[in-house]
Order: structure tokens, then C-alpha cells, then sequence
């Protein structure tokens, strides 16, 4: 019939449908974020923890004292293909945060929401202090949002679509998240009882989510038998941190106050009213179980005193939620100047919050700069408190001297010395610094009691010759004959581990390190 427009084809619907919807704007977002991270990624140096996941990474295993294997795995793989550069290293970190911004928005877009709520959740999603935290450093830390919000995707789908089925992929996301972290349970907990508590408990008569339980307990198997093999060692780790007091422990309101300081405290009614309206809208009623499951986390991780930043991979479902909850309030004509509004406050916020989590200053415009905030950051362990720095930042100092001064030690050694003379240090981050800034200098595998380092025991030296970091000469003296002082590494002003002291050892006064090695064991 003249004047009937020509029907579009299925590719260009889908194209326009991209379009119109707003994910191409949201896919933008995340790409510049990317980049961001990218660049600013190598402006300090290596985090304390990043030793400890590239040299875990070196030792392929099912499982480790303080963590499960996927971390490691990935920089791996990484590392042998982007190389040991600190953006190669953090590219894993960059990546998922990234992604972690679609992810946000595809959940709004599935609670109902359209394109205004998409591009809102997804600046929650970029101007959120954990999250630009969590791509700036490689760490357990680093996938946790993504894989508990890929267990909400895939839980939203089973509800909305009627098909159980969604339950397996729930199950294997779920799995890999208890190789990824440990934490993912609660929320797995949370699901759990979020769906006894609603009409959705009638999927408990359906063999799929029972299969999903099959799914992750089996792809978590491998982990669970190396933890029962090594006697338990994560659990042994928890324990022994208790019992040290080394976490700081908030009271309900600054546990709560913590909370909206993660994902930015302009974000904080948004997320609020994404979980009023999961817990008491009739829109999102179907989706009550998320509610519930956010109530659950909380609970859990206060009263068992978890640091501020464990239920931060929980937050993106609701600035979801939050988010069409916005949308759906300002469709008014009359109210849509409050769109831009609200977008340019977030961002002019997120700009002046970033210096926080990502190193954009140097370290002394970064201390001038932290005496403007209205608040204290957050010192998560006691012994924090006594750096510069937060431990965030001040972690990523100090290590290189640390190595220098060990390589001096090295250098003064007998060629005839150095295959049976192995370097002993005090914990993952001395021990990991070595691992892997030492190769420079031809320095051999460290050794050490502390975690993970404890089960790869003595590596075989006969303990004859040692060069031992940060101890006290009389305790190195009960151990050896003859025990040289080689010197202190250089202060570093911003470094939360300080002039790190330096010996040879030689002359043995025990038997062997088989039996000395169970008194080294330090777990937290």
C-alpha cells in the first residue's frame, strides 16, 4: 500500500533497539571507564596483596590458605599473556569493574526500567568508591560484584520468565563464585531464605534449583577436598584473626554509615529506595526475595563483625532496583529537568571522590587534598592507623626497597653459598615481593611460615645458611652460630611497612628445617 513505511529487518530492530534503549550509551560508559583504569592504573606501585595472588599464581593448586583458586589462576593466565606490567596485572581488576557497569544497567532494564534508568544505575555504578576501588587493585575483591549480581541476573530471570531452569545457571555462576571467594555464600544464604519467606518458595518443588545446589557444590568440590586435606586452613585463618582482635569493629551505625561511603552517600536513597521497593512495592513484588537476601547479608556480616566492603558486591541490584524506582517517579514532563540534575550531581561527585580509591594525585597532593573531606576514611585495621597513607595506598610502598636490601645481602654471599642459602620472610608481602621483583636480581623463591607460604614448607634448603628479614637478632641468635647484620631497607614516607632490617644467618644450632618448620606456622 502507497505510504506504508517498509518493515525492518530483524537486524536493524535489534540495531535500533540497541540504540533506543540506551545500552549503547551504557557499553560507552563502561568503555571509558576501561580506559580510565587503564591509564590510571600505574601511577603507584604493587599492592601487598597482588604478591600474594602472582605468586599463588605461580603454584597452581585447588585452593590456598587465605583464598580460593580462580584469583590465581587468572593472573596466570594474564600474566603469561599481557606480561608482569602493573596495567597487564590490574587489566583483570579494570575489566570486570567495567563490566560491572552493563551488568548494573541489564538488572534495572530487567526490573522494568528504561533508558533513564539504565544510564542511572550505571553512573551509580561508575561513581561508587568500592567499585573504582575494586579496578585499581587485583584482589578477590575484583569479581565478587560481578558473579553475585550474575547469580541476581540469572534469579530475576527465573521469576520473571516463569522458568525455573534459570535456577542451573544460577548454581554454576554461584560455584565459580566459591572459587572465587567464600563470601558468595551468604549471599547464596540470602537467596535461600529470601525465597522461604516469599510465593517464590514453590521452586523448591522443582528439581532445577536443586540441580543449580548440585551444579555449585560440584564445581566447588575441588576446593572443598584440598580444604579438608590441608585440615582445614581458611577456617584455621578466621580463627586466628579473631582471636588477634585485628579487625576493627563498628557498631550499627558507623556499619551503616560505612555502607553509603562505598557506593558514594549521594547513591545512598537511591539504593534505599530500591530496597523499600523490593521489600514493599507491588511492581517489584515478584522480586522480594532480593530484598530479603540484602536483609540476610547485612545481618550476617554484622554480627559476625566483617569489614565494611563485604557486602559491597550486594549494592549494584539495588541502585537497579533504585534506579527504575527514579525513573518511574520523574516521568512527569514537568519533572524531567531533574534527569540531567541528578546525573551531574552524581558525576560531579564521583570526580571528587575518585582521589580516594584511584591514585590520581601524587601521594603529598593526595594528603593535602584528604584534609578538605567532611569525613575520616575508613581504617579497617588497627595497625593501619599508623600509616601516612590509608592502607590502600600505603601498601603499594616500600617493596622495592625491601628487595634492594635483600639483594645487597644476596650479592655478599659465596657463589659456593647461594645453593643452600634460601630468604626467609615474615609475611605474603615481603615474601611475594621477592617472589617477584627479586628475579631481577637472581634471587630465589622465598620462604615463609605465613600462609599459604607455610604449606610449600622449607623447599628443600638445609637451613645451614639463611637470610632472614625482619626478625630480632637475639631470636635469629638461639636459631644460628654466626648471625650478620646486613643493614635496613630505605624508609619510604608513604609505606605502611617500614625499614625492613636484613640478616645473614649461617651455622645452624637446629637439627633441620623439617622439624623447626612447624614452629615458623603464623596463620594470621
Amino acid at each position: 500500500m502507497a505510504g506504508t513505511p517498509p518493515a525492518l529487518s530483524a537486524p536493524n530492530r535489534d540495531r535500533q533497539s540497541f540504540l533506543s534503549s540506551g545500552m549503547a550509551v551504557i557499553w560507552g560508559i563502561a568503555l571509558a571507564k576501561l580506559l580510565f583504569h587503564i591509564y590510571f592504573n600505574s601511577r603507584y606501585g604493587y599492592f601487598r596483596d597482588e604478591f600474594n595472588y602472582m605468586s599463588c599464581g605461580d603454584h597452581l593448586q585447588w585452593g590456598y590458605v587465605d583464598q580460593p583458586p580462580l584469583i590465581p589462576f587468572l593472573i596466570h593466565v594474564c600474566r603469561a599473556v599481557l606480561g608482569d606490567s602493573l596495567r597487564s596485572v590490574r587489566f583483570i581488576p579494570a575489566l570486570a569493574s567495567s563490566l560491572l557497569v552493563v551488568q548494573t544497567a541489564v538488572l534495572a532494564r530487567e526490573f522494568g526500567g528504561r533508558r533513564f534508568a539504565l544510564i542511572l544505575s550505571a553512573i551509580c555504578a561508575v561513581t561508587a568508591p568500592q567499585y573504582l576501588s575494586n579496578a585499581g587493585l587485583l584482589g578477590t575483591n575484583s569479581l565478587e560484584p560481578n558473579l553475585w549480581m550474575g547469580c541476581a541476573y540469572f534469579a530475576i530471570l527465573a521469576i520473571k520468565r516463569s522458568d525455573p531452569r534459570y535456577w542451573l545457571w544460577f548454581g554454576v555462576v554461584a560455584g565459580l563464585g566459591m572459587e572465587e571467594k567464600y563470601s558468595i555464600a551468604v549471599f547464596g544464604l540470602g537467596i535461600v531464605v529470601g525465597l522461604l519467606l516469599t510465593e517464590q518458595r514453590r521452586v523448591f518443588l522443582t528439581r532445577w534449583i536443586w540441580l543449580g545446589g548440585l551444579a555449585a557444590f560440584l564445581i566447588f568440590l575441588p576446593n572443598l577436598l584440598w580444604n579438608i586435606h590441608y585440615d582445614w586452613p581458611f577456617v584455621q585463618l578466621m580463627r586466628a584473626i579473631k582471636a588477634e582482635g585485628r579487625d576493627v569493629v563498628l557498631g550499627p551505625v558507623q556499619f551503616f554509615l560505612q555502607q553509603t561511603l562505598l557506593v558514594n552517600p549521594l547513591t545512598a536513597p537511591i539504593w534505599l529506595a530500591g530496597l523499600f521497593a523490593l521489600l514493599f512495592s507491588a511492581r517489584l513484588k515478584p522480586y522480594r526475595v532480593l530484598g530479603w537476601c540484602y536483609l540476610v547479608c547485612y545481618a550476617v556480616f554484622f554480627v559476625l563483625h566483617g569489614k565494611n566492603y563485604y557486602l559491597a558486591p550486594v549494592y549494584p541490584m539495588l541502585l537497579a532496583a533504585g534506579a527504575f524506582v527514579v525513573e518511574t517517579g520523574i516521568r512527569r514532563p514537568r519533572l524531567a529537568w531533574l534527569k540531567p540534575a541528578i546525573v551531574v550531581l552524581l558525576l560531579a561527585n564521583g570526580v571528587y571522590l575518585a582521589p580516594i580509591v584511584v591514585p590520581i594525585l601524587s601521594p603529598d597532593r593526595f594528603l593535602a587534598y584528604v584534609k578538605y573531606l567532611p569525613m575520616k576514611l575508613p581504617v579497617m585495621e588497627h595497625f593501619h592507623a599508623r600509616a601516612a597513607l590509608p592502607q590502600w595506598y600505603s601498601d603499594q610502598f616500600g617493596w622495592q626497597e625491601i628487595v634492594d636490601e635483600t639483594a645487597i645481602a644476596w650479592n655478599r654471599l659465596a657463589s659456593e653459598e647461594r645453593n643452600d642459602c634460601g630468604i626467609f620472610a615474615q609475611d605474603y608481602g615481603q615474601a611475594g615481593a621477592i617472589d617477584f621483583l627479586g628475579r631481577r636480581y637472581g634471587l630465589p623463591a622465598s620462604l615463609s611460615g605465613h600462609q599459604t607460604w607455610f604449606l610449600w614448607g622449607p623447599r628443600g634448603y638445609s637451613g645451614n645458611c639463611m637470610i632472614v628479614l625482619d626478625d630480632r637478632r637475639e631470636k635469629l641468635e638461639q636459631l644460628w652460630q654466626h648471625v650478620d647484620y646486613v643493614g635496613t631497607s630505605a624508609a619510604s614516607p608513604y609505606a605502611l611497612e617500614q625499614q625492613i632490617a636484613v640478616f645473614i644467618c649461617r651455622g645452624k644450632k637446629f637439627d633441620s628445617w623439617t622439624g623447626l618448620w612447624p614452629h615458623v606456622k603464623r596463620w594470621r
